[in-house]
């Protein structure tokens, strides 16, 4: 190796070293920044319940943290429950409040909230999230800090919430299901539940939310699925397709996902699911219609095709309810967690039964995702 080789190699090391300086400040700068603005607000001194999922890498470290920052601010009624392989959040938050807890923090990822959300869900009880899974996409969308475990904290335990709409899928065919399943995102049946059924969670611990396009890469040659759909809309309009095929059939309450928008039009507190019907043909041409369909309307901020689309269809309808009956049992999915397969699906949604702690607007505290403004922040007691 010469020397001008050497000298370039040390320029580009130096190089790389100074932007990791760069983006190492901001991070800090960020983060005090945060910290000043969260002070401001007035803290909670209730009972806090933590519902942790262990099983996340962090979840020890995480758990440390919350004891430190809770012993700092003199919050003295705060438990920790564990979920277990037979003990999911659900049963979890309905453990604490049952014990006497006023707000109900749960620590894990997209699965952990889901499940705890399923219990508060219409209690009255204000949620909080510290978001410590691979995707995190109610976090996101809500605009809770992903990266700060302190800002997280902050918000979970002071004043600053939002109500916010919760799906629900019911599955009516297998006799054992005796409840809805909630959603806080996005249900569906398909190609969605089968991509989501096979990534490997050994990947996904890796790449996070790309293992997901990896395992539907794996998948893009199946077989369509065929169902009739009614969809009752705000105004009780039925609205039906009889023996239709698609690729996918997906109910919305939150449309944003890293870097996309799935769901341009949906909103998390109007009361309303946002309904999402995707076909393609063509093979790969029609994949590719479809991919440049989601970025046109990321790019946009509207529900609506490329035009430049031939093999690919966007059926995008909002509504309070849907029922699907399949002419076969197919796989399902609320929140990236799977149910068992079934024929007969309904959606509904309970609007703004859930108190969740999130950053007010004028505090500009949102995720990498865009979402939209926080409306109207709720400062009772609990909330």
């Amino acid at each position: 190796m010469n020397q001008q080789t050497l000298i370039i190699l040390a320029v580009m090391v130096a190089l790389i070293a100074a932007i990791i300086a760069v983006i190492a400040a901001i991070r800090i700068s960020m983060h005090r920044k945060r910290v000043q603005k969260l002070e401001q607000r007035r803290d909670d001194q209730v009972h806090y319940a933590f519902i942790i999922n262990p099983s996340k890498p962090t979840a020890e470290t995480t758990r440390g943290k919350i004891k430190e920052y809770c012993a700092r601010k003199g919050l003295t009624e705060v438990m920790f429950i564990d979920t277990q392989l037979d003990k999911d959040g659900r049963a979890c938050a309905q453990e604490a409040l049952d014990k006497g807890a006023d707000v109900v923090i749960a620590v894990g990822g997209d699965g952990t909230v889901r499940t705890v959300a399923s219990a508060l869900g219409g209690s009255g009880h204000a949620m909080g999230i510290i978001p410590i899974g691979t995707g995190n996409l109610f976090a996101r969308n809500m605009g809770i800090p992903i990266d700060d475990i302190e800002a997280a904290l902050t918000i979970a335990v002071s004043h600053g919430s939002h109500r916010v709409d919760v799906g629900r899928l019911r599955i009516l065919d297998v006799p054992s299901e005796d409840h809805a399943h909630a959603f806080l995102i996005i249900a569906g049946v398909g190609f969605d539940a089968v991509m989501i059924d096979d990534t490997d969670p050994k990947l996904k611990k890796n790449v996070s939310w790309l293992a997901y396009f990896i395992s539907g890469a794996k998948h893009l040659f199946t077989p369509k699925y065929r169902a009739s759909i009614t969809i009752e809309d705000a105004d009780g309009d039925l609205l039906t397709h009889e023996d239709t095929e698609f690729r996918t059939f997906m109910a919305g309450n939150c449309g944003q996902i890293p870097v996309f928008s799935l769901m341009p039009d949906a909103s998390f507190n109007d009361g309303l699911l946002d309904f999402e019907m995707i076909d393609t043909n063509g093979g790969l041409i029609g994949w590719a219609n479809l991919f440049g369909d989601v970025v046109h309307q990321t790019i946009t901020g509207k529900a609506a095709q490329s035009p430049l689309s031939t093999h690919s269809h966007i059926d995008q309808m909002q509504g309070v309810q849907a029922e699907v009956k399949l002419d076969k049992p197919v796989p399902a999915q609320v929140d990236g967690d799977m149910l068992p397969e079934t024929q007969h699906i309904l959606f509904t949604v309970d609007r703004e039964a859930l108190i969740v702690r999130v950053p007010l607007e004028n505090e500009n505290i949102s995720a990498t995702t865009q979402i939209p403004p926080i409306k109207a922040p709720i400062t009772d007691a609990t909330a």
